[in-house]
């Protein structure tokens, strides 16, 4: 059988493209905790198998076997181990002449034995019925015979008892060892326990690294390809990989690749993607390693673990590293003066410093990174030397997201309706993990209702669902409450309409979605900058849902607190970063670096801090009082579209032009959206759903 295998392994090397034997069975592979539960399960079986200093192999009898043995006189003498148990021997001519002590004859050769085992309660109580018995069986064997020779033999002593005091050794090294094993045993499982969740084998090996590594033995299947929507990040990214491919095509010029590149963004937007792509393409060793990889509770380790990474990563090289979340270990130092001077997290830091670019060269090493927090790494990091390369990764643009959606819907069976165009212009502001969640999503709704395939209506709730919520149509609601919410609504979709610079509205709903009552849906602006009257009109539109119900009830309530909160934010960014208030000035107390984090002090004065305050009170006032005009001037309108409101529940950017008119402001700007086809099926047919919804929430308070 062994040469049969042997000549099918050298058929397949010689012929490479022969498939091998898969019947040949593999052999376990070896495991150190085999030898350890072994010695455990012996060290049991020892443990239970003793029985003080009665062997198992000893013959135990019971008192009416002795009682028996008494009455023939086959007991020579018998001996008390310990006051313990008894040891009764038999007389040798017994053993030879009598059947019944048949047991004791097989016991022959090396340890062969001529007693029987009895274990009693106490000494005194077995003396006791020891010299009972002898009295009743001298009493049947002198019945005939005088009264003196009676008391002659019974006063005769009975069996020779003779009490021994035996110490057994073995049990008693046996009992000091067996502890001792048991916690050897224990710290050794808890050792390799830390030491397989600290970077290594044994605890020893705590400060060893942890990345993991991907080489042609385990090869990832993603590519350039299943990267969609960043390629401006590819094009710098190809350059390294085309470089640990081609080396002599730069360096024959002269050129050095970048020792580093450093992918910033958003989260979601696919840096650690992109990241996975480069080692499918690069085919060399790559090693993918989490900042906080390098963080212990153990003073040294993080360093440790630097040093033992780049040195593996040299001897593969050429090589590259990847290091996730750098921010977790990169953050600028001399910042948190609650660590002291002697901080685990900037040892480390300054261990990675060194081993990217010190005296030592890592030639044919490349370090790639990846965070979203930019702003708070240390200048050190960020030097040139160290990640040459900063690669942006924003949120997809329109094109970006079109390409985004044909990657997650290849392997989705879709309606031919369903166009990629059309849902691009619906998820603005969406990143390439929102993209991945609305395709997952509207597969999982068609499933839920019992479709064969995706269509265009399913992927709409799928946007709806992850911007909106989950819908609540249980949830107990009055009358009145629900009058508020309708007014409260139809004045964001009234403002929004009425004001030039707010963003167009899509679809306004009183259905609880969430935590939130209601929500109106907008199609925002994809712009790079915002001008002052831009952020004015849109403060006033969030304002919108409050005014109105102040204007129509006369009284406001607690739903308009995500609002409150977007607005307070949008006024304090305007005031306090953009230098957008003439008051205050042309002055920014934005810090990019992250310093004010933990900083005790605001970097203005007491003055200027009042000052803040009253000018951002007065521009949300004004803005208030401005959506209070308006609706005060359209209130006909205004009660026209809370109506339809309350009617429907739902409604669609073609009910307001049929109470308001055309919006003179979207003559040069497209907006896509869904057409009702007829008025009872509003719900059913027309969803039509951007990203950032207006909603509010009395749930919160």
């Amino acid at each position: 059988m062994e040469e049969n295998t042997r000549d099918q392994e050298k058929d397949t090397s010689n012929n490479p493209n022969k498939k091998p034997n898969l019947n040949i069975p593999k052999k376990p592979k070896f495991n150190i905790y085999w030898i350890y539960g072994a010695l455990f399960v012996i060290f049991l079986v020892i443990a239970f198998s003793k029985n003080s200093f009665v062997s198992e192999t000893n013959l135990t009898k019971n008192w009416n076997d002795i009682y028996k043995m008494l009455s023939k006189r086959d007991i020579e003498k018998i001996l008390v181990v310990n006051k313990e148990f008894a040891e009764i021997y038999i007389k040798k001519e017994s053993i030879q002449n009598d059947t019944s002590y048949k047991d004791l004859k097989k016991e022959k050769g090396f340890g062969s034995k001529s007693f029987y085992t009895y274990k009693f309660i106490t000494v005194e109580s077995f003396q006791t019925d020891l010299k009972d018995a002898h009295k009743q069986i001298i009493s049947n064997d002198t019945i005939n015979k005088s009264e003196f020779l009676k008391k002659q033999i019974l006063n005769s002593e009975p069996v020779p008892i003779i009490s021994e005091s035996r110490r057994d050794w073995s049990s008693d090294i046996y009992s000091f060892i067996w502890p001792i094993l048991l916690i050897v045993v224990m710290i050794v499982i808890f050792t390799r326990m830390m030491g397989k969740g600290s970077g290594g084998g044994q605890i020893f090996n705590i400060g060893k690294s942890k990345a993991q590594l991907f080489d042609k033995d385990t090869s990832i299947s993603i590519n350039f390809s299943d990267v969609a929507g960043l390629e401006e990040a590819k094009t710098e990214i190809i350059e390294i990989v085309d470089f640990l491919k081609n080396p002599n095509k730069y360096t024959e010029l002269g050129g050095k690749i970048p020792k580093g590149a450093l992918l910033v963004g958003p989260p979601g937007t696919g840096k650690t993607l992109l990241a996975k792509a480069v080692a499918g393409e690069a085919k060399v060793p790559f090693f993918s390693i989490s900042g906080s990889d390098f963080v212990e509770m153990f003073v040294g380790v993080g360093a440790s673990r630097v040093r033992d990474l780049f040195k593996t990563a040299k001897e593969k090289a050429p090589c590259i590293i990847f290091i996730d979340e750098i921010d977790a270990i990169g953050r600028a130092r001399g910042k948190n003066a609650m660590t002291g001077g002697n901080d685990e997290r900037e040892n480390t830091l300054n261990q990675l410093l060194t081993e990217m670019d010190g005296f030592a060269t890592n030639a044919g090493v490349i370090i790639l990174a990846a965070t979203n927090r930019a702003d708070i790494l240390d200048k050190a990091l960020m030097r040139a030397g160290r990640f040459d390369r900063q690669i942006y990764v924003e949120l997809p643009d329109l094109e970006e997201r079109k390409a985004i959606f044909l990657v997650h819907m290849r392997n989705l069976k879709n309606d031919p309706s369903v166009s990629t165009e059309f849902l691009s212009k619906q998820t603005p502001g969406f990143s390439g993990a929102d993209i991945a969640n609305v395709c997952n999503e509207s597969a999982l709704i068609a499933a839920r209702n019992g479709k064969k395939i995706i269509e265009k209506q399913d992927f709409i709730d799928a946007i709806d669902r992850i911007v909106g919520g989950l819908e609540k149509r249980n949830k107990i609601i009055s009358l009145d409450e629900k009058k508020v919410i309708a007014y409260h609504e139809s004045g964001h979709a009234s403002i929004s309409w009425l004001l030039e610079h707010a963003h167009p509205l899509v679809k306004v709903t009183i259905v609880p979605r969430g935590k939130a009552l209601g929500a109106a849906w907008y199609l925002p602006e994809e712009r790079q900058i915002t001008t002052t009257e831009q952020m004015l009109d849109e403060i006033t539109a969030a304002l919108g849902g409050r005014a109105a119900e102040f204007v129509k009830f006369g009284r406001i309530s607690t739903g308009a607190l995500n609002d409150l909160e977007k607005v307070t934010k949008q006024a304090y960014a305007m005031v306090v970063y953009f230098g957008l208030n003439e008051k205050v000035g042309n002055i920014s107390y934005y810090d990019s670096s992250g310093q004010q984090e933990y900083s005790f002090q605001k970097p203005y004065s007491e003055k200027t801090a009042e000052l803040i305050d009253q000018e951002i009170s007065k521009l949300i006032e004004t803005a208030y009082k401005r959506a209070v005009e308006l609706l005060n001037n359209n209130m006909d309108k205004l009660d026209s579209l809370a109506s339809v409101l309350i009617d429907k529940e739902v409604i669609f950017r073609e009910d307001l032009e049929l109470i308001f008119g055309k919006r003179p402001f979207d003559k040069d700007r497209e907006i896509e959206g869904v057409k009702p086809q007829n008025d009872d099926n509003l719900l059913a047919e027309n969803n039509t759903n951007t990203t950032l919804p207006i909603t509010d929430s009395e749930e919160i308070i």
